[in-house]
C-alpha cells in the first residue's frame, strides 16, 4: 500500500450490511452509459451474478488454510506465498487457461524494533529500511548531537567543529533525504546515525533506498526521545536487528484465448500478505474476486476484447511484482493494454465503498502533488460508481496515491481504476450514515496485523465489491466505446518504464 491502495448485487439480497443493520437494497440494473450496447450490459450483468459471495469465501478459506499451514502468513519469499501461487495457478489451469508464473528478483528488508541506551535510560529505535543491523552486543560510542540548523547533517560542513569520528551521531529529520544524512555522517567517520523525528507524530519510519552505499546502522527515534537524547551526554549503545535478503518471487498471468489482443482488459490483485498475518482482506479479498471472475468468465469466452489476469507478488515490499511486469513490456505491448483494473482490499470489516479518483474531482492536498491519471480513467470511475449505486452503496473517491499496483500502469500511461473498501483510516460520521458501520473506527482495524483473517471479512462488502469485478470486466470485455470508453489504440500514449 503504498499506500492506495480498494459490488455485488447478488449477495445483497440476503445479507445484513453492518452492525447497524443497514440493509443493502434489492439488486437493480446498472444504468448503461450513453453509447454502450445493451448486449455488453447484459453480458456484464450475467458475469456479475455468477461471481458469488459463497465462491469467493471458498477461495478465502483456501488462502486462510495456506497461511495456517505456513507460519501464519503468505508473504513474498515464503512457502506460504509459493502455496498461494500454486493454488491460483492450478485453479486457472483447471479452467482451461494457459498460465505463466514469471519469476523476478526482489530485495527484502527485515528488521526488529531495537534500542538505544545512554546511561540507565533506554529508548526504542527502528532501523531505516536497507540499513545494516548491529551485532548482538550492539554498537557503543560517544553520542554526538549534530547542530539543529537549516541543514542538519546534510553537508560535511554541518559537522565543522564537531568530532564525530568513531561516534554515534544524533541528527534531526528534514531538509534532505535520509540516505544523504547517513552518507555525510559516515564520510565524517560516524559509526552509527540516529535520526530524530521533527514532528510529534509516532516514531518515524523511512528508507535509505534500495541502492544505498551506507554501511553503518541508521535508526530512527521519536521527536520526544530525540530531545531526551540531546540532553544526555555520554556513551550510547545501539542494538538493532536488520538485514537485506535477496529473494525470488513470482507473478501469475493468464489471458483469455478469445477477444482482440490489441484492446486487452487487464485486471489484477496482489497475492502476497505482510509477514505479520495471513492477509485475508489485504489482499485475499481482491484475489478471490479476480480469481472467481476469471473462472466464471472462462478461458475462451465470447468476448470482443481479450481479458488478462495478473496476480502480483511482492506488493507489500514495494509494488515490486506489478512494476517488474510493466517494465517487461515494450511500447507496442503497453499500447495493447486498453486499461488496468486494480482490486486491493474489498472485504474490510467496517467497509467503505470507494472508487479510484479517475476524474480527479477530489481537491488536491498541498503536501501531496496531483497524481498522473491517464485519459480513460474517468470512464472507469463512472462505470464503477454506477455499479455501486445500483447496489445501494453511493461511491466516494480514493486517490491514486501510489499505494497499490495500479501505480506502474498509470505511470506507463494506461487508464486505471478499481474498488477499495478502506484500510487504516477512520470512518467518518457522514460515511457511517451513508454505508453503515462504526464512525471513529478504522475501515479495517486488522490491517497488516495477525487478525486479518477470514473471521474478519465483511461478507456483504466482499459480495458487493467482489461481484463488481465481474461487472466491470464483463462490460469492457465486450465494449470500450461510448462516454465511459477508452481511447482507441492509435490514440493511446504510453511510456516504457526502465528496469529497476
Amino acid at each position: 500500500m503504498v499506500d492506495k491502495k480498494l459490488a455485488a448485487i447478488l449477495l445483497a439480497l440476503v445479507m445484513v450490511l453492518t452492525a447497524c443493520s443497514q440493509q443493502a437494497q434489492e439488486p437493480q440494473p446498472v444504468p448503461a452509459a450513453p453509447g454502450t450496447p445493451v448486449e455488453a450490459v447484459e453480458f456484464a450483468t450475467s458475469l456479475q451474478q455468477r461471481v458469488t459471495g459463497e465462491a469467493m469465501m471458498n477461495h478465502l478459506r483456501a488462502l486462510q488454510d495456506i497461511a495456517d499451514a505456513h507460519d501464519g502468513n503468505r508473504a513474498a519469499g515464503t512457502s506460504g506465498y509459493d502455496a498461494s501461487v500454486d493454488y491460483v495457478a492450478e485453479a486457472l489451469r483447471t479452467a482451461g487457461f494457459e498460465v505463466q508464473t514469471p519469476e523476478f528478483e526482489v530485495r527484502v528488508f527485515r528488521s526488529e524494533p531495537g534500542t538505544i541506551t545512554v546511561g540507565d535510560a533506554e529508548y526504542g529505535v527502528r532501523a531505516l529500511e536497507y540499513s545494516t543491523g548491529t551485532a548482538a552486543s550492539g554498537v557503543t560510542a560517544r553520542l554526538v548531537p549534530a547542530r539543529a540548523e537549516d541543514s542538519p547533517g546534510c553537508t560535511p560542513q554541518d559537522y565543522d567543529g564537531l568530532d564525530v569520528s568513531g561516534a554515534v551521531v544524533l541528527v534531526d529529520r528534514g531538509h534532505c533525504p535520509f540516505a544523504e544524512k547517513a552518507a555525510v555522517a559516515a564520510e565524517r567517520g560516524a559509526v552509527a546515525v540516529v535520526i530524530a523525528d521533527n514532528t510529534d507524530a509516532r516514531q518515524l519510519g523511512g528508507t535509505l533506498g534500495d541502492g544505498t552505499s551506507v554501511k553503518i546502522p541508521v535508526v530512527s527515534v521519536s521527536k520526544a526521545d530525540g530531545a531526551r537524547l540531546r540532553a544526555r551526554p555520554g556513551d550510547a549503545t545501539i542494538r538493532v536487528e536488520a538485514e537485506v535478503q535477496e529473494l525470488t518471487s513470482r507473478n501469475v498471468i493468464a489471458q483469455t484465448s478469445t477477444g482482440s489482443t490489441s484492446d486487452v482488459v487487464m485486471v489484477g490483485a496482489h497475492l502476497d500478505s505482510v509477514p505479520e498475518g495471513p492477509g485475508i482482506n489485504d489482499n485475499g479479498s481482491g484475489v478471490a474476486a479476480v480469481l472467481e471472475t476469471a473462472l466464471q468468465l472462462g478461458s475462451s469466452p465470447p468476448v470482443n476484447n481479450a481479458v488478462r489476469f495478473g496476480f502480483w507478488g511482492a506488493e507489500e515490499i514495494g509494488l515490486v511484482g506489478s512494476r517488474k511486469y510493466v517494465e517487461s513490456l515494450n511500447g507496442d505491448q503497453l499500447k495493447d493494454i486498453a486499461m488496468y483494473l486494480n482490486f486491493d482490499m474489498v472485504g474490510s470489516p467496517n467497509p467503505g465503498y470507494f472508487t479510484y479518483d479517475g476524474d480527479q474531482s477530489t481537491p488536491f492536498r498541498r503536501d501531496q502533488p496531483p497524481a498522473r491519471v491517464p485519459e480513460g480513467s474517468a470512464g472507469i470511475e463512472r462505470t464503477l460508481t454506477a455499479y455501486l449505486e445500483s447496489a445501494g452503496m453511493p461511491a466516494q473517491d480514493t486517490s491514486f496515491d501510489g499505494r497499490s499496483d495500479y501505480d506502474a500502469f498509470t505511470f506507463a500511461g494506461i487508464p486505471s481504476g478499481g474498488l477499495y473498501s478502506g484500510a487504516e483510516e477512520d470512518k467518518t460520521q457522514a460515511q457511517e450514515q451513508q454505508w453503515g458501520g462504526t464512525a471513529g473506527e478504522p475501515f479495517d482495524p486488522n490491517y497488516h496485523r495477525p487478525q486479518d483473517t477470514i473471521d474478519n471479512i465483511d461478507p456483504t462488502s466482499q459480495g458487493i465489491q467482489g461481484a463488481g469485478v465481474g461487472y466491470v470486466v464483463g462490460l469492457y470485455s465486450q465494449d470500450q466505446s461510448g462516454r465511459n470508453g477508452m481511447p482507441i489504440r492509435d490514440d493511446r500514449t504510453r511510456h516504457e518504464i526502465a528496469p529497476s
